[in-house]
């Protein structure tokens, strides 16, 4: 039978999740969602640390190999860091169903965060020759800006793999081991470092409101087949 279209489960997870099992679930919901089987998904989450490295990755971006684990994340872009205190947002959504258009969908994630950040009164902005959210930084200087959130999706069968990290509390000096997407010239930043003292679960909260009033309403899962072992 064919899943409803207008439901996306909403799975968090409180416990660190393996970088490899969040891929292999990620395939194997995407192909049910293309098929027609499963419903679409979106997965908070955290990781241990560790690096990914997407299809635009450079080796001389790895500024320190052996510090983290390094994975093949097989999305767009270059170098990003994963670790505690760093919301993932994993997103298996149909986006032919949603439009076909593939710049509106990345532009509506980055949506998703900018309000989410605006419930903790930090003002996100995006930039037409950088992905991502950008923060102001007009303490340090004009024209300073920090990267508080990344993104990068990959497609197969019109349906959206990986998707975008939000730096809650995470450990900041971790990524100084690679160059983050590639850009050395701005640094990162998170909701801690800009005085947003705020808790995983309250951020959970507003990603959520934040999703359904662009994308839809979701029903909440305490757990999806694809993590049955």
């Amino acid at each position: 039978m064919r899943m409803s279209e207008d439901c996306v489960e909403w799975l968090v997870s409180d416990r660190p999740v393996d970088y490899g099992t969040a891929l292999a679930v990620m395939d194997r919901r995407a192909a049910a969602v293309a098929a027609g089987t499963a419903a679409e998904l979106v997965w908070l989450l955290e990781h241990p640390p560790l690096y990914t490295a997407g299809t635009s990755a450079k080796q001389k971006d790895l500024l320190v190999p052996d510090r983290f684990p390094v994975y093949q994340a097989g999305r767009g872009g270059q170098y990003t860091y994963h670790g505690p205190g760093q919301r993932i947002a994993y997103v298996m959504l149909d986006v032919k169903r949603r439009g076909g258009d593939v710049r509106a969908f990345v532009s509506a994630l980055e949506g998703w965060l900018i309000d989410t950040l605006d419930v903790f009164g930090v003002r996100g902005e995006t930039r037409p020759d950088r992905v991502g959210v950008w923060v102001a930084r007009p303490e340090r200087g004009p024209g300073v800006e920090d990267k508080i959130a990344a993104i990068g999706i990959r497609l197969r069968r019109w349906v959206s793999l990986h998707g975008l990290s939000l730096n809650v509390e995470p450990d900041l000096e971790h990524f100084s081991g690679i160059v983050p997407c590639g850009i050395s010239t701005y640094g990162v930043t998170s909701l801690a470092d800009l005085g947003r003292i705020v808790s995983m679960p309250e951020v959970d909260m507003a990603l959520e409101a934040a999703f359904v009033n662009r994308f839809g309403d979701i029903t909440r899962v305490a757990s999806v087949p694809e993590l049955v072992v």
